[in-house]
């Protein structure tokens, strides 16, 4: 099945600069789409999106920020009709020992910023009566995780936002879904494996009792691509009639009914 609907269309994806947003930012292009690529200014500076998508600076955690890149985006370039958020964080602590500015940061940035950011996006898209959204989220917002609290729980919130906004959104031809991955081999997951020989990696594989996780029935990680071509065909005309959904690319470690 070859998916479409993306030929000419604006798309804009946050968190451009990371791994699954540097993926699904290049799916995107590939696919025929003209791609606004946001992040941090650190961030794009560090690691700039692909070559032919157009970049701008943004903090998710800037509400009049974000209504004010889409205004432009369609003064500019015309209507939005894709939206996928990726920008997030994390931060590991128990949460007896976490800091209160971490906590907030984590939420300000995953939760709030999916808020500002989707709502944005839902706005322009609903004065259209067109388009769809998709956010990344995680498996963790369904499965509790030790030291990920924070994390989680922002993650747990961002899921039910855009299936509330999904709701709203319904009545106006725009479709909202989540992509749920699980460990991905990102910055985000590696950077919280030491120079350990790979024993980080084979201990998420195999689970670990431990720490109560189990682990992944695939016996591999995803990649980033993994996690985008989900995004895709949430986006794309074949998922036409998918909205509100929970789309978990985790390689069986949630086993979920």
């Amino acid at each position: 099945m070859r998916l479409s609907g993306f030929e000419g269309k604006i798309a804009l994806v946050t968190g451009a600069a990371g791994g699954i947003g540097r993926a699904i930012t290049r799916s995107l292009r590939d696919a025929g789409a003209r791609v606004v690529a946001t992040d941090t200014e650190a961030a794009l500076a560090a690691d700039p999106p692909p070559d032919g998508v157009i970049t701008r600076p943004l903090d998710v955690r800037d509400a009049a920020g974000a209504e004010a890149l889409i205004a432009g985006i369609e003064a500019s370039h015309g209507p939005l009709a894709l939206g996928v958020h990726a920008a997030g964080v994390l931060a590991m602590a128990p949460l007896l020992d976490m800091a209160a500015e971490d906590w907030a940061r984590v939420i300000e940035i995953n939760t709030t910023g999916t808020f500002n950011v989707t709502r944005a996006m839902g706005r322009a898209m609903a004065r259209h009566g067109a388009g769809a959204i998709v956010a990344v989220s995680s498996n963790a917002a369904n499965v509790p995780r030790m030291n990920m609290g924070a994390y989680a729980a922002s993650k747990a919130a961002v899921t039910m936002l855009i299936r509330c906004l999904g709701l709203e959104l319904a009545a106006r031809g725009v479709r909202c879904n989540v992509v749920a991955p699980g460990s991905t081999l990102t910055p985000m997951q590696t950077g919280m494996w030491a120079d350990d020989g790979g024993a980080g990696e084979r201990a998420v594989i195999e689970g670990s009792l431990d720490h109560f996780r189990t682990g992944i029935p695939l016996k591999k990680l995803a990649t980033p691509q993994d996690i985008a071509d989900a995004v895709m065909f949430l986006l794309s005309d074949q998922a036409g009639h998918v909205t509100m959904a929970d789309l978990f690319v985790d390689g069986g470690a949630t086993l979920r009914a």
